[in-house]
């Protein structure tokens, strides 16, 4: 034997090897994980209704007036392009015809601000009205000259000073740039250009401004009161519908689950590779209802929180001031926040540094924490808008249950070879391959019983950070 022999060969095998002997060893092993999935509070803290024929029809009583809308504008570049029809959203011109709206929407004049710059003050003439293409603008009152109090927080969309424009009275309040704006501005002399070619419009303006309906209001029912004393007429009345309620009609979400019969009838042990793969189908099933039931553009809650019941932050930041609003819009019986964790985790900050930290309560054995007794429940489907500067997401406030006139999820149970309410798991034949498919489906959907039921906190920055001494 020579020194250039490996040192392994030197040497003579005393005991059995460790790899030899794992081969007549038992491991103990794991279900598949799938680090996807979460514990989906909203689905199990929403209440389900069972609908018949896969339709649920919400009948309400017939309203007046008209909704709060946005005003969408097409930022391109440092301008922006707003399309005549737009204007309607404006309650003063929903009235208006085609040509009247072009008219107007000639004569929109592009103006940019940067941040913290005054719009205009309090008892200023009237320059015009404004719509808010990009950026934030609080309307403020100084109360008794020396503290200034904040009436309004204007985002995206929204728009302030079509009153003013059009009586000519001057500016009861003061308006300032909360971060750069892209405003476009209707100036009183344009609307008065409009008005000189068909005087009949400023008839309409004048009439609108001074009858108009801000939000939604259910019709009346008259009611007399009485305080005894001689005779009185009685009032009549009756309780009107609406005579095209909205319908809700389930959703589904469908797969076939493809798994070899080979593979079924050998490989199961200590796990059913049939139970195991359902059980990571239904999980992703699952995970996508909950998104779906919160960005559906049909019916998930994001899209059907009315104009009214939108609010933008204050700062960015989600402070408790801006929980506050929320609550204040939601207020008849609040049940639950949703919020992204990384939403919840900025308000917590922002409490810290209040000394305000939001105390915690036990649900489903796990804590969360709260706002005024109103529990904060994380999802991740909750988006995220990373096209800012700073990542910026929402909260929604709901009011659930039936009862309440809240938010309910539908579904429709009993559909046959359910594994669980409304999710059927179909057994579908076996292929000349000897693969076994099995037909997954889960119906559901999500109602707003009231407007009111729901309200949604935007412009959220989720980036922003406190040095704490």
């Amino acid at each position: 034997m020579t020194c250039e022999e490996p040192m392994s060969d030197q040497m003579s095998q005393t005991s059995l090897g460790e790899v030899a002997a794992r081969n007549l060893a038992d491991v103990t092993k794991t279900a598949a994980q799938m680090g996807s999935v979460s514990p989906r509070w909203l689905v199990r803290m929403l209440p389900w209704v069972a609908v018949d024929a896969g339709t649920y029809r919400v009948n309400r009583v017939r309203v007046v007036g008209q909704e709060f809308e946005k005003v969408e504008a097409r930022i391109d570049g440092e301008t922006a392009v707003l399309q005549p029809r737009q204007l309607q959203a404006i309650p003063l011109f929903s009235t208006l015809d085609e040509n009247v709206l072009a008219a107007f929407a000639q004569r929109l004049a592009v103006r940019q601000v940067p941040a913290g710059a005054a719009i205009f003050h309090e008892g200023d003439d009237s320059d015009g009205m404004f719509i808010i293409c990009a950026g934030k603008v609080e309307i403020f009152s100084m109360n008794g000259g020396s503290k200034r109090v904040t009436l309004k927080v204007y985002g995206k969309g929204d728009y302030f000073g079509e009153v003013a424009t059009i009586t000519g009275a001057k500016r009861n309040a003061s308006a300032r740039a909360m971060s750069a704006l892209l405003l476009l501005q209707l100036s009183r002399a344009a609307v008065q250009q409009v008005i000189a070619a068909d005087p009949q419009i400023g008839e309409v303006l004048r009439t609108a401004v001074q009858s108009r309906i801000r939000h939604k209001e259910e019709a009346p029912i008259e009611l007399t009161t009485h305080e005894g004393g001689g005779e009185m007429v009685v009032t009549q009345t009756f309780v009107d519908y609406e005579e095209q309620p909205r319908e809700y009609v389930l959703s589904s979400i469908v797969t076939t689950l493809r798994v070899h019969a080979r593979v079924i009838d050998l490989y199961k042990q200590p796990f059913d590779q049939l139970r195991e793969q359902s059980r990571l189908t239904v999980d992703a099933m699952l995970e996508r209802q909950e998104w779906e039931l919160i960005n559906n553009p049909s019916f998930g809650l994001l899209e059907n929180v009315v104009p009214s019941m939108r609010l933008e932050t204050r700062l960015g930041p989600p402070t408790p001031d801006d929980l506050d609003s929320l609550l204040a819009r939601v207020w008849k019986e609040p049940s639950f926040f949703v919020a992204h964790p990384l939403a919840i985790a900025a308000f917590g900050r922002e409490c810290t540094l209040r000394g305000v930290p939001p105390p915690t309560v036990g649900l489903f054995g796990s804590q969360f924490l709260t706002w005024r007794g109103v529990p904060l429940v994380p999802s991740e489907k909750m988006p995220i808008d990373h096209s800012a500067s700073s990542p910026r997401t929402s909260m929604l406030l709901i009011r659930a249950g039936a009862g309440r006139r809240g938010v309910v999820g539908l579904h429709q149970p009993n559909i046959g070879d359910e594994r669980l309410p409304s999710f059927a798991i179909r057994f579908n034949g076996v292929d000349p391959m000897g693969i076994a498919s099995y037909l997954v489906s889960i119906y559901f959907s999500l109602a707003l019983l009231a407007d009111d039921a729901a309200g949604l906190l935007e412009g959220i920055e989720i980036g922003h950070f406190h040095d704490v001494e």
